[in-house]
């Protein structure tokens, strides 16, 4: 077997994590792009984008939540809500709970605006998979999902020290 489809070389490996790692840095500036592109056509800023995307993944939360989930300065995220209710893509609730409390919710009818504006890379990505097996593609899901926790994990650190 050789070295490269081994992998056990030591060199080898730092080599394909270097390369990797170059891969992950060129994907994350064209998905910033692409978001750019999407956030100007729905109307909203990119850090709008961002907020909205974390509301309708995760949502209803609470300002504060959003504030920790984004990593913004609550008075950020006040004014990130008060353009997203403006041009319709949330509203503010009333928690039945607490009279004082409010929760960000997605409007899910507005919903097909974006998916429409993301719709071509949606597409791609899915002929991508076409190339894998079940196998690879639940490899490179676990994958994503430790970059993602390793991305979480900087941010903090970083945070931490600002």
């Amino acid at each position: 077997m050789n070295e490269i489809a081994d992998g056990n070389d030591a060199a080898t490996r730092r080599g394909l994590g270097v390369r990797v790692t170059g891969r992950l840095r060129e994907l994350t500036v064209q998905l910033s792009l692409l978001n750019h592109q999407v956030a100007a056509r729905a109307g909203i800023q990119d850090v709008d984008l961002d907020c909205l995307d974390i509301v309708s993944r995760e949502g209803p939360l609470t300002p504060s939540a959003l504030a920790r989930k984004a990593g913004l300065h609550p008075a950020t995220t006040t004014g990130v809500i008060d353009r997203l209710e403006k041009a319709g893509w949330v509203r503010r609730e009333r928690v039945p709970t607490d009279r004082r409390a409010v929760h960000i919710t997605f409007i899910p009818d507005r919903a097909g605006e974006i998916l429409g504006l993301y719709a071509p890379m949606a597409t791609a990505i899915g002929e991508i998979c076409q190339d894998y097996s079940p196998a690879e593609l639940e490899a490179i899901g676990s994958f994503l999902e430790r970059a993602t926790g390793a991305g979480l994990e900087a941010t903090a650190i970083v945070s931490e020290r600002g």
